[in-house]
């Protein structure tokens, strides 16, 4: 579907949605329902848990909505675009849409990735069975160690090589367990042919005879592995991790699937810089990817946010209110003086211990001070970052000191896979489907994860992946009927949005969420 495109008539006419009256009614049930965000709070087994190296983090409590919430939403082009589709106003008529709108989180995931849950949500008990298998994994999904990240890193580099060997699991497995033996064929790719034509040949084959015969006369296979030989040397270079990725099949074969896709679609950038760090802090920049204007603000100063990152109450306080500190983009020093004496400024009196300890910082105002353009960076996408700082859980997990320093060691890629929303959000979600594979072959290694549970990650891995990290949003769809119904009669309306990033942006708003409590803003949106 074709991305709608605004003109001043169409900005003029904002009111068109809404009657005044409506406004009011709407902001006032704004005040009390979304005075605290999310209705969840934030609990075990969800996007990302409390980092080492942050000093604090926000709460539900630390960002309010208030009263003003939802005439802002209004006011974002993600709202305008969306409010004139005529398929999500559709879409809105429905009660059952309202009901899973409220579930923010849930909504977000759906949102970016339609087709995963439109037809996992076509069969409840399917449904059941991959949230159940998502659950198991969630707490080893959520990052990567640096072996991982860089086997992903790999895979994602090789990957046309690897979805050839995944296809072939036991063959994969001899080559995971003997890397060493293998490492000579990453310059002779006709050699391998050969050998695996003839394995008894072979100490390192033999053991796998038929497994690696059936490879042989795979031509299509065997034509990918020709291209593209140094995927033996990349096993060799990141043994363990390969080994412990071998030990399952489906698991292997959904990793392979998943840097397939983050190649694809990290294309325009260096995929192989940005792919470690995506899969080490996943959950950081799947975070970031809901909201593509933070992000690209971001990548474009990615030292300063890291000092910001470093004080989660204070990058919280302004991001939820940019232009009160714009006027500091020229003027470090003065923000460090305000910082330093918080109470001066209503913005920042709410935070104030928050503040002085980022004045008091002398290594983050250093990097502030290098980069002080980022104050207007956030006030040039003043809706995106609102909507982020008023999601507690999103806005810790996107907070990640860590996962911004890795922006700034590989700015130009960074940079690159921002300036495209979808393939941002396709990046991300590759990177968080991999650490569910891998997470999922090691608890089956350790007897922690049952076939069954293999079988619907195989089946439905992105929904798996999605899953894992927000097992609990998810859990409350699942006991909610009438939204699974929703979502499969709805298919097509929901993949059709899933190409319009508004759909997105939107459907991750707290705001939004908010708004759909009110009979009055729902019926409004319909029927306008």
């Amino acid at each position: 579907m074709a991305t709608l495109q605004l003109n001043g008539s169409a900005r003029s006419n904002r009111k068109f949605l809404v009657s005044g009256a409506a406004v009011l009614a709407v902001a006032a049930a704004a005040y009390g329902l979304g005075r605290v965000y999310p209705p969840l709070g934030p609990t075990a087994g969800t996007v990302a848990p409390a980092e080492r190296y942050v000093s604090s983090q926000i709460g539900a409590g630390d960002v309010m909505l208030g009263d003003t919430a939802i005439p802002k939403l209004m006011q974002t082009d993600a709202f305008e675009v969306m409010s004139k589709n005529p398929t999500f106003r559709a879409l809105a008529a429905d009660p059952n849409f309202a009901q899973l709108a409220q579930n923010s989180q849930a909504m977000a995931a759906i949102a970016a990735n339609p087709q995963a849950f439109t037809a996992l949500a076509a069969n409840p008990q399917a449904f059941a069975a991959t949230l159940s298998a998502a659950q198991a994994v969630s707490s080893a999904a959520r990052s990567a160690s640096a072996a991982q990240s860089q086997a992903f890193s790999a895979m994602s580099a090789h990957s046309s090589a690897f979805n050839a060997l995944a296809a072939h699991p036991q063959a994969f497995a001899a080559i995971a367990a003997n890397p060493s033996a293998f490492a000579s064929f990453a310059n002779n790719a006709l050699a391998f042919q050969k050998a695996a034509a003839n394995p008894s040949a072979s100490a390192a084959m033999a053991g796998h005879a038929a497994a690696f015969k059936q490879l042989a006369v795979d031509a299509k296979a065997m034509s990918a592995i020709g291209r593209d030989s140094q995927a033996f040397a990349a096993v060799a270079a990141n043994a363990e991790a390969f080994k412990a990725l071998s030990a399952n099949a489906q698991a292997l074969a959904a990793a392979a699937k998943a840097a397939s896709a983050f190649s694809s679609s990290a294309r325009s950038a260096l995929s192989s810089q940005v792919a470690a760090a995506m899969s080490q802090h996943s959950a950081a920049y799947q975070a970031m990817s809901m909201q593509p204007k933070a992000f690209a603000a971001m990548a474009g100063n990615p030292q300063a946010f890291a000092a910001l990152a470093a004080h989660p109450k204070a990058f919280a306080a302004i991001a939820a209110n940019a232009n009160a500190f714009s006027r500091f983009a020229n003027n470090a020093s003065a923000f460090q003086k305000a910082a330093a004496n918080p109470s001066a400024m209503s913005a920042m009196s709410a935070n104030a211990e928050a503040f002085k300890a980022l004045a008091a910082d002398a290594k983050a105002m250093s990097a502030i001070s290098a980069n002080a353009s980022a104050f207007s960076a956030i006030a040039a996408n003043a809706d995106a970052f609102a909507s982020l700082a008023a999601n507690a859980q999103a806005f810790n997990a996107a907070a990640n000191a860590q996962a911004l320093e890795a922006m700034s060691a590989n700015a130009a890629a960074f940079r690159a896979l921002s300036v495209n929303a979808q393939a941002l959000s396709a990046s991300a979600r590759a990177a968080q489907a991999f650490n569910a594979s891998a997470a999922a072959a090691r608890l089956a290694s350790q007897g922690q994860l049952n076939a069954r549970a293999m079988q619907a990650m195989a089946a439905h891995p992105q929904a798996f992946a999605a899953m894992s990290a927000q097992p609990q949003a998810f859990a409350a769809v699942a006991r909610n009927a009438s939204a699974l119904q929703l979502l499969a009669r709805n298919a097509n309306a929901f993949n059709s949005l899933g190409q319009v990033h508004q759909f997105q942006a939107l459907a991750a708003n707290p705001a939004f969420s908010a708004a759909m409590r009110n009979a009055s803003f729902a019926s409004s949106l319909s029927s306008s």
